[in-house]
Protein backbone atom coordinates (compact mmCIF):
# COMPACT_ATOMS: atom_id res chain seq x y z
CA UNK A 1 0.00 0.00 0.00
CA UNK A 2 1.38 3.44 -1.31
CA UNK A 3 1.04 6.31 1.69
CA UNK A 4 0.91 9.81 1.22
CA UNK A 5 1.85 12.40 3.61
CA UNK A 6 -0.06 16.17 4.46
CA UNK A 7 1.66 18.93 2.92
CA UNK A 8 1.74 22.69 3.95
CA UNK A 9 0.24 24.56 1.32
CA UNK A 10 3.36 27.28 1.43
CA UNK A 11 5.49 24.06 0.50
CA UNK A 12 2.73 22.60 -1.99
CA UNK A 13 3.40 26.13 -3.88
CA UNK A 14 6.77 25.45 -4.40
CA UNK A 15 6.64 21.94 -6.28
CA UNK A 16 7.56 21.44 -9.70
CA UNK A 17 4.98 18.81 -12.32
CA UNK A 18 6.99 16.19 -10.76
CA UNK A 19 6.75 16.60 -7.12
CA UNK A 20 2.99 17.60 -7.12
CA UNK A 21 1.87 14.40 -9.44
CA UNK A 22 3.76 12.86 -6.50
CA UNK A 23 2.55 13.98 -3.56
CA UNK A 24 -1.18 13.92 -5.44
CA UNK A 25 -1.54 12.11 -8.11
CA UNK A 26 -2.18 8.27 -8.12
CA UNK A 27 -1.93 6.40 -11.41
CA UNK A 28 -2.26 2.58 -12.18
CA UNK A 29 -4.67 1.65 -9.72
CA UNK A 30 -6.74 -0.72 -12.12
CA UNK A 31 -4.39 -3.83 -12.06
CA UNK A 32 -5.90 -6.62 -13.25
CA UNK A 33 -6.41 -9.60 -10.31
CA UNK A 34 -4.79 -6.98 -8.06
CA UNK A 35 -6.40 -4.59 -5.02
CA UNK A 36 -4.26 -1.58 -5.17
CA UNK A 37 -4.70 1.09 -2.06
CA UNK A 38 -3.12 4.40 -1.56
CA UNK A 39 -3.15 5.50 2.59
CA UNK A 40 -2.93 9.10 2.30
CA UNK A 41 -2.76 10.90 5.57
CA UNK A 42 -5.12 13.60 4.94
CA UNK A 43 -8.08 12.24 7.35
CA UNK A 44 -6.46 8.86 7.25
CA UNK A 45 -8.26 8.27 4.10
CA UNK A 46 -7.69 4.99 1.97
CA UNK A 47 -8.64 4.99 -2.02
CA UNK A 48 -8.25 2.27 -4.43
CA UNK A 49 -9.03 -0.75 -6.83
CA UNK A 50 -9.88 -3.94 -6.95
CA UNK A 51 -10.17 -5.68 -10.41
CA UNK A 52 -10.86 -9.36 -10.28
CA UNK A 53 -10.77 -10.23 -14.00
CA UNK A 54 -9.70 -14.08 -14.06
CA UNK A 55 -10.44 -15.03 -10.23
CA UNK A 56 -12.13 -13.53 -6.87
CA UNK A 57 -9.91 -10.83 -4.43
CA UNK A 58 -10.09 -10.70 -1.18
CA UNK A 59 -9.67 -7.76 0.82
CA UNK A 60 -6.61 -7.53 2.84
CA UNK A 61 -5.35 -5.98 5.72
CA UNK A 62 -2.23 -4.17 5.94
CA UNK A 63 0.91 -3.08 8.11
CA UNK A 64 0.06 0.26 8.32
CA UNK A 65 -2.89 -0.18 9.71
CA UNK A 66 -2.03 -2.48 13.01
CA UNK A 67 -5.78 -4.08 12.55
CA UNK A 68 -6.41 -7.54 12.66
CA UNK A 69 -8.35 -7.40 9.34
CA UNK A 70 -9.28 -4.23 7.19
CA UNK A 71 -12.60 -3.08 8.09
CA UNK A 72 -11.55 -3.55 12.08
CA UNK A 73 -11.76 -0.09 13.03
CA UNK A 74 -12.87 1.52 9.21
CA UNK A 75 -15.74 1.51 6.97
CA UNK A 76 -15.88 1.04 3.25
CA UNK A 77 -17.22 2.99 0.46
CA UNK A 78 -17.87 0.78 -2.88
CA UNK A 79 -18.78 1.73 -6.68
CA UNK A 80 -18.31 -0.31 -9.60
CA UNK A 81 -17.34 1.15 -12.72
CA UNK A 82 -16.88 -1.98 -14.74
CA UNK A 83 -19.12 -5.32 -15.59
CA UNK A 84 -21.36 -7.22 -13.67
CA UNK A 85 -19.91 -8.12 -10.18
CA UNK A 86 -20.52 -9.30 -6.59
CA UNK A 87 -18.98 -8.24 -3.23
CA UNK A 88 -19.63 -10.99 -0.64
CA UNK A 89 -19.11 -9.61 2.88
CA UNK A 90 -19.07 -11.92 5.56
CA UNK A 91 -20.73 -14.68 3.18
CA UNK A 92 -23.61 -12.28 2.50
CA UNK A 93 -23.31 -11.55 -1.42
CA UNK A 94 -24.42 -8.71 -2.91
CA UNK A 95 -24.18 -8.03 -6.55
CA UNK A 96 -23.10 -4.95 -8.13
CA UNK A 97 -24.24 -3.68 -11.61
CA UNK A 98 -22.23 -0.99 -13.51
CA UNK A 99 -22.34 2.30 -11.31
CA UNK A 100 -23.99 0.72 -8.18
CA UNK A 101 -22.28 0.70 -4.47
CA UNK A 102 -21.96 -0.99 -1.87
CA UNK A 103 -21.82 0.52 1.83
CA UNK A 104 -19.64 -1.77 4.30
CA UNK A 105 -19.62 -1.14 7.96
CA UNK A 106 -17.29 -1.41 10.48
CA UNK A 107 -16.43 -4.95 12.25
CA UNK A 108 -17.04 -7.10 8.79
CA UNK A 109 -14.15 -9.08 8.79
CA UNK A 110 -14.18 -10.63 5.03
CA UNK A 111 -14.75 -9.10 2.15
CA UNK A 112 -14.53 -10.59 -1.35
CA UNK A 113 -14.55 -9.08 -4.74
CA UNK A 114 -15.60 -11.13 -8.01
CA UNK A 115 -16.85 -10.82 -11.68
CA UNK A 116 -19.56 -12.14 -13.09
CA UNK A 117 -18.16 -12.32 -16.74
CA UNK A 118 -14.15 -12.28 -16.99
CA UNK A 119 -14.72 -11.25 -20.68
CA UNK A 120 -16.27 -7.95 -19.02
CA UNK A 121 -15.10 -8.12 -16.19
CA UNK A 122 -15.99 -5.40 -12.56
CA UNK A 123 -14.03 -3.08 -11.37
CA UNK A 124 -14.46 -1.72 -8.12
CA UNK A 125 -13.49 1.70 -7.33
CA UNK A 126 -12.60 1.94 -2.81
CA UNK A 127 -12.79 4.41 -0.30
CA UNK A 128 -12.37 3.64 2.96
CA UNK A 129 -12.29 6.34 6.29
CA UNK A 130 -11.71 5.07 10.16
CA UNK A 131 -14.95 4.36 11.50
CA UNK A 132 -16.33 4.12 15.62
CA UNK A 133 -19.73 2.99 15.01
CA UNK A 134 -20.75 -0.21 13.13
CA UNK A 135 -23.43 0.90 10.45
CA UNK A 136 -25.44 -1.97 8.30
CA UNK A 137 -23.96 -2.55 5.36
CA UNK A 138 -26.10 -1.51 2.60
CA UNK A 139 -26.26 -1.59 -1.40
CA UNK A 140 -27.91 1.29 -3.33
CA UNK A 141 -28.29 1.64 -7.03
CA UNK A 142 -29.05 4.69 -9.35
CA UNK A 143 -32.55 4.79 -8.59
CA UNK A 144 -31.44 4.89 -4.88
CA UNK A 145 -29.05 8.03 -5.37
CA UNK A 146 -30.01 11.66 -4.34
CA UNK A 147 -29.61 13.11 -7.98
CA UNK A 148 -28.64 17.20 -8.48
CA UNK A 149 -28.46 18.75 -11.29
CA UNK A 150 -26.01 21.50 -11.60
CA UNK A 151 -24.63 24.40 -13.99
CA UNK A 152 -25.58 24.78 -17.49
CA UNK A 153 -24.62 24.48 -21.29
CA UNK A 154 -23.72 28.16 -21.74
CA UNK A 155 -21.36 27.74 -19.29
CA UNK A 156 -19.65 23.67 -19.95
CA UNK A 157 -20.71 22.29 -16.75
CA UNK A 158 -23.70 21.10 -17.11
CA UNK A 159 -23.92 17.91 -14.54
CA UNK A 160 -25.42 15.09 -12.51
CA UNK A 161 -24.39 14.37 -9.04
CA UNK A 162 -25.34 10.71 -7.69
CA UNK A 163 -25.17 10.80 -3.74
CA UNK A 164 -25.18 7.58 -2.46
CA UNK A 165 -23.04 7.82 0.91
CA UNK A 166 -24.52 11.04 2.45
CA UNK A 167 -26.03 12.48 5.43
CA UNK A 168 -29.58 11.75 4.17
CA UNK A 169 -28.40 8.74 2.58
CA UNK A 170 -26.94 5.35 3.38
CA UNK A 171 -25.41 6.29 6.73
CA UNK A 172 -22.21 6.08 8.06
CA UNK A 173 -19.90 7.58 10.28
CA UNK A 174 -17.81 9.84 8.08
CA UNK A 175 -17.71 8.82 4.58
CA UNK A 176 -19.29 10.69 1.92
CA UNK A 177 -19.70 9.34 -1.36
CA UNK A 178 -21.17 9.23 -5.10
CA UNK A 179 -19.89 10.31 -8.47
CA UNK A 180 -20.59 12.70 -11.27
CA UNK A 181 -21.07 12.90 -15.01
CA UNK A 182 -20.42 15.87 -16.99
CA UNK A 183 -23.21 15.86 -19.93
CA UNK A 184 -22.37 15.89 -23.46
CA UNK A 185 -20.89 18.84 -24.25
CA UNK A 186 -20.02 20.19 -20.71
CA UNK A 187 -16.55 19.45 -20.04
CA UNK A 188 -16.07 21.57 -16.25
CA UNK A 189 -16.53 20.10 -13.08
CA UNK A 190 -16.52 22.16 -9.47
CA UNK A 191 -16.36 25.32 -11.33
CA UNK A 192 -16.62 28.25 -9.90
CA UNK A 193 -14.54 26.39 -7.45
CA UNK A 194 -14.35 25.47 -3.12
CA UNK A 195 -12.58 24.37 -0.26
CA UNK A 196 -13.95 22.60 2.97
CA UNK A 197 -11.29 23.53 5.70
CA UNK A 198 -13.18 20.77 7.54
CA UNK A 199 -13.14 17.61 4.99
CA UNK A 200 -10.53 16.61 2.58
CA UNK A 201 -11.73 14.87 -0.83
CA UNK A 202 -10.38 12.56 -3.44
CA UNK A 203 -11.30 12.62 -7.02
CA UNK A 204 -11.06 8.99 -9.38
CA UNK A 205 -11.86 9.67 -13.06
CA UNK A 206 -13.28 7.42 -15.01
CA UNK A 207 -14.70 6.70 -18.35
CA UNK A 208 -12.76 9.24 -19.83
CA UNK A 209 -12.97 8.14 -23.42
CA UNK A 210 -9.85 7.16 -25.68
CA UNK A 211 -7.11 9.31 -25.46
CA UNK A 212 -8.76 12.33 -23.93
CA UNK A 213 -7.69 13.61 -20.72
CA UNK A 214 -9.12 16.05 -17.88
CA UNK A 215 -6.91 18.84 -16.41
CA UNK A 216 -6.93 18.96 -13.21
CA UNK A 217 -6.64 22.11 -10.83
CA UNK A 218 -5.60 22.17 -7.32
CA UNK A 219 -4.32 24.33 -4.91
CA UNK A 220 -5.30 27.51 -2.56
CA UNK A 221 -7.62 30.21 -4.88
CA UNK A 222 -4.95 32.28 -5.31
CA UNK A 223 -2.02 29.90 -5.81
CA UNK A 224 -3.23 27.25 -8.36
CA UNK A 225 -1.92 24.39 -10.10
CA UNK A 226 -2.78 21.49 -12.28
CA UNK A 227 -2.54 17.89 -12.54
CA UNK A 228 -2.99 16.23 -15.90
CA UNK A 229 -5.22 13.15 -15.38
CA UNK A 230 -5.81 10.25 -17.60
CA UNK A 231 -8.60 6.90 -16.89
CA UNK A 232 -8.79 5.61 -14.03
CA UNK A 233 -6.66 7.93 -12.39
CA UNK A 234 -7.28 9.64 -8.87
CA UNK A 235 -6.35 12.64 -7.44
CA UNK A 236 -5.91 13.84 -3.57
CA UNK A 237 -7.19 17.24 -2.05
CA UNK A 238 -6.25 18.59 0.78
CA UNK A 239 -9.08 20.80 2.85
CA UNK A 240 -7.08 23.42 1.77
CA UNK A 241 -7.20 23.34 -1.98
CA UNK A 242 -9.42 23.68 -4.36
CA UNK A 243 -10.57 20.85 -7.00
CA UNK A 244 -12.04 21.37 -10.48
CA UNK A 245 -11.10 19.94 -13.70
CA UNK A 246 -11.84 20.71 -17.33
CA UNK A 247 -11.69 18.00 -19.58
CA UNK A 248 -10.93 17.22 -23.92
CA UNK A 249 -14.42 15.42 -23.56
CA UNK A 250 -17.29 14.59 -20.81
CA UNK A 251 -16.48 12.08 -18.20
CA UNK A 252 -17.62 10.85 -15.00
CA UNK A 253 -15.47 10.93 -11.62
CA UNK A 254 -16.32 9.33 -8.32
CA UNK A 255 -15.75 11.60 -4.96
CA UNK A 256 -14.89 10.95 -1.76
CA UNK A 257 -14.69 13.00 1.29
CA UNK A 258 -14.12 12.74 5.02
CA UNK A 259 -13.57 14.79 7.83
CA UNK A 260 -15.26 16.87 10.37
CA UNK A 261 -19.17 16.76 9.20
CA UNK A 262 -20.83 14.90 6.24
CA UNK A 263 -23.05 17.72 5.02
CA UNK A 264 -22.27 18.32 0.98
CA UNK A 265 -23.19 21.88 0.89
CA UNK A 266 -19.99 22.99 3.75
CA UNK A 267 -18.25 24.75 1.62
CA UNK A 268 -16.05 28.03 1.28
CA UNK A 269 -16.58 29.11 -2.59
CA UNK A 270 -13.96 30.99 -4.42
CA UNK A 271 -15.33 33.84 -6.55
CA UNK A 272 -13.69 33.58 -10.53
CA UNK A 273 -12.23 36.64 -9.62
CA UNK A 274 -10.22 35.49 -6.68
CA UNK A 275 -8.69 32.49 -8.57
CA UNK A 276 -4.76 32.78 -9.68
Amino acid sequence: MEVKYAVHPEDAKQYDTQRIRKEFHSSDLMGEDKVTMVYTHYDRFIYGTAFPKSKSLSLPTYDELKADYFLQRRELGIINVGGKGTVSVDGEVFELDNLEALYVGKGSKEVVFASSDGSDAAKFYLNSAPAHKEYPTKKATRSDANVVELGAVETSNERTLYQYIHEDGIQSCQLVMGYTELKKGSVWNTFPPHTHERRMEVYFYFDIPGDNMVMHYMGQPHETRHIAMKNYEAVVSPPWSIHAGSGTSNYRFIWGMAGENKAFTDMDGASLQDVL
